[in-house]
């Protein structure tokens, strides 16, 4: 067995149902749903708070700072959610740090091989991809099962 998951090897007994259907991980399942939510409160609370305050700059001038204070407004209630359901330190910031890597498209948008749009499209996907590399590293070597249990402080 390796050491880390390969998805062309069977799925071990743990996952696999009566029919040979991987099961669903709910645990894993309710946390997407919890930071999901704590991410959409926080850029609807946040980002009219920051608004109403005349805080926002726009968009189409700014792309790069409104997405860094989007991906604020998201990190921030994500990250105490997780501190509160127990995560340690450090899976907490690297989870947040990973909504940042889209900073990196930036310089396309300036240079113009971007549109702004085309950006916050490719912005939000990285963004996922990178959070899900942060959350796979969380799967279990021996039994190649994708957990969501807290980190030990």
């Amino acid at each position: 067995m390796t050491s880390t998951a390969d998805p062309f090897l069977p799925a071990p007994p743990s996952l696999v149902g009566r029919r040979g259907a991987r099961r669903v991980d709910w645990p894993l399942v309710r946390h997407g749903a919890e930071m999901l939510l704590a991410m959409a409160l926080g850029m609807a609370v946040l980002g009219t708070v920051r608004a109403m305050a005349g805080l926002a700059p726009g968009f189409a001038e700014h792309p790069g700072g409104s997405y860094a204070l989007m991906a604020t407004d998201m990190a921030v209630p994500m990250a105490a959610w997780m501190r509160i359901r127990g995560h340690a330190w450090t899976p907490t910031l690297e989870m947040s740090a990973a909504m940042y890597v889209p900073v990196v498209l930036v310089p396309l948008v300036w240079a113009g091989a971007l549109s702004t749009m085309a950006f916050m499209v490719l912005a939000h996907t990285l963004m996922v991809v990178a959070m899900v590399a942060v959350l796979c590293r969380t799967i279990d070597g021996r039994t190649q099962e994708l957990t969501c249990r807290p980190t030990p402080h």
